[in-house]
């Protein structure tokens, strides 16, 4: 089913002067033309070097336009991707491919292979970096300049190629460690793609601005694939950086921003003097994704900048958006939305099945539909999968009488104290709607007692430092929460640990607090 290179062939033929791909902090650019030219010389290379459709390729490129191109190029030729983090430790990127398998990879030969793709067969970009020429893939090793003849890759790379065709092929550990291996076909990343698309009403006059890491399924589907199914542009950023950046939507004309919590967390404290309304006065919208976005930072952004703000709940399983706020009806402050492409329940279990949750009732989120996986590639957790189909997404949470989504977290991080289940995210909601607060997250800590208790990290925001800023949130908890509820500790730490898509990584916070 190649539906992502029917939309590269309608949109070259139709507008193939019309950009695609424009990089934020340069002049390159790619035409909808020039992706076509680059698919093709794709195909082309990797049936000579003996790659079929369906083989596994890795990228790892450093300027993000050519890695983007790449990335669709592969799919628009009927490869999996296997998306890396070129800047990752040589332990991480051994971990992937361990689970992956590539039969060969995209580097930039100019500057040697990352660590840990050694003896991969290893093709470059044709004709510059975005790929954009008429053919070239070579071979390279570590510091050479320039690429010699295709190798062909090892028949023991190719044992796992499967029938089908193109797709992503994700590595992923959640919270455990264990690594997990999700394939996504061309059928559900063009399902989610042109959902994305239709919720978000992109068209060929939409500018996006993404700066998160392409080596996740958000900046792929959410960015790359939507875009291109509504033939408009993503500007790709290398990194979100707040210096320069409402002038930079400014000038690139941006019409709407695909951005994560910490992002938009610290949009909403710049000072008045750094935006201008021109600089977003075009901003149709900011999505929000990653992880839930606190209703007192949505506010705070909203009330700066009378942007709406999106927010949306997604996971790696289900080839990005599961639910999202709408465009123009209700958008409730604090919850993900309404589910867009995707079945949707809340359960709970009840002697040896599932039962239903009603409204409000808090239980397991659990989905099924054509852009969620029904099996894991490698790993996964146990009866993850249900004989009906339904996923269950790890995730807790409710939903209200409008059916809208409201998350509590995930199972892994709910606290039980003594038997009492308490979620991070009702104390964290309370931690930062106080002025003093920049972000803060709960996880738990031992109790020789009661098992576990919540305790709070916080980074202050300005000047409100010390123990003055730990009373004050001491006595917002006392008053907005019951007893067993209020963190036993609050510590001021100068930033979180977070992963590349901005989401807070409590494993890391919970060594910390079970350490202390």
């Amino acid at each position: 089913m190649a539906v992502i290179q029917g939309w590269i062939d309608r949109h070259a033929g139709h507008r193939g002067g019309a950009v695609y791909l424009e990089d934020a902090r340069g002049t390159g650019t790619l035409t909808y033309a020039g992706l076509r030219n680059a698919t093709r010389a794709w195909a082309h290379s990797l049936d000579r070097a003996g790659v079929p459709p369906g083989a596994r390729i890795a990228v790892a490129l450093a300027d993000p336009l050519g890695y983007a191109a790449a990335l669709v190029g592969l799919l628009g030729a009927g490869r999996v991707v296997v998306p890396l983090d070129a800047g990752a430790p040589t332990a991480e990127l051994a971990r992937v491919l361990a689970v992956a398998r590539p039969a060969a990879a995209v580097c930039d030969s100019r500057h040697g292979l990352p660590p840990g793709l050694a003896g991969l067969t290893v093709l470059t970009p044709p004709d510059g970096p975005t790929g954009a020429g008429s053919a070239g893939a070579g071979s390279a090793s570590p510091g050479s300049a320039s690429p010699g003849p295709v190798a062909a890759p090892a028949a023991a790379a190719l044992a796992a190629v499967p029938t089908t065709g193109g797709g992503i092929f994700l590595c992923t550990s959640g919270t455990t460690g264990t690594p997990k291996g999700i394939l996504l076909g061309e059928g559900q990343l063009s399902h989610v793609a042109a959902g994305v698309a239709g919720h978000h009403r992109l068209g060929p006059a939409d500018r996006g601005y993404c700066s998160l890491p392409l080596f996740h399924v958000n900046a792929e589907v959410v960015g790359l694939l939507a875009t291109l199914s509504a033939g408009a542009c993503l500007v790709v950023d290398r990194r979100f950086s707040r210096r320069g950046f409402w002038p930079l939507v400014g000038e690139r004309r941006i019409t709407w921003i695909n951005a994560v919590p910490a992002i938009i967390s610290i949009l909403a404290l710049d000072p008045p003097a750094a935006r201008t309304p021109q600089s977003f006065q075009g901003v149709r919208f900011v999505r929000s994704a990653s992880a839930p976005l606190p209703p007192s930072v949505l506010g705070r952004f909203e009330d700066a900048f009378g942007v709406p703000v999106v927010e949306t709940y997604g996971m790696t399983e289900a080839a990005s958006m599961i639910t999202a706020n709408p465009l123009d009806g209700p958008r409730k402050a604090g919850s993900a939305g309404l589910p867009v492409g995707v079945e949707l329940r809340i359960t709970r279990q009840s002697g040896q099945r599932p039962v239903t949750c009603r409204p409000f009732e808090v239980g397991r989120v659990q989905i099924r539909g054509a852009g969620v996986i029904t099996e894991y590639a490698q790993g996964g957790p146990a009866g993850a999968f249900d004989r009906e189909g339904w996923l269950d997404t790890g995730d807790i949470g409710h939903l209200d009488s409008d059916g809208y989504l409201f998350l509590a977290g995930r199972s892994d991080d709910v606290i039980n104290r003594g038997g009492e289940k308490i979620y991070p995210r009702e104390i964290e909601d309370v931690l930062l709607a106080q002025p003093g607060v920049r972000s803060a997250a709960v996880v738990a800590a031992r109790d020789p007692v009661l098992g576990e208790r919540p305790v709070a990290y916080i980074v202050p925001a300005g000047p409100c430092r010390g123990l003055g800023l730990a009373d004050a949130l001491r006595e917002a908890c006392d008053s907005a929460l019951p007893r067993h509820k209020r963190p036993s500790a609050f510590c001021l730490v100068e930033e979180l640990p977070l992963g590349p898509t901005g989401k807070v990584t409590r494993g890391r916070l919970r060594e910390m607090a079970f350490g202390g």
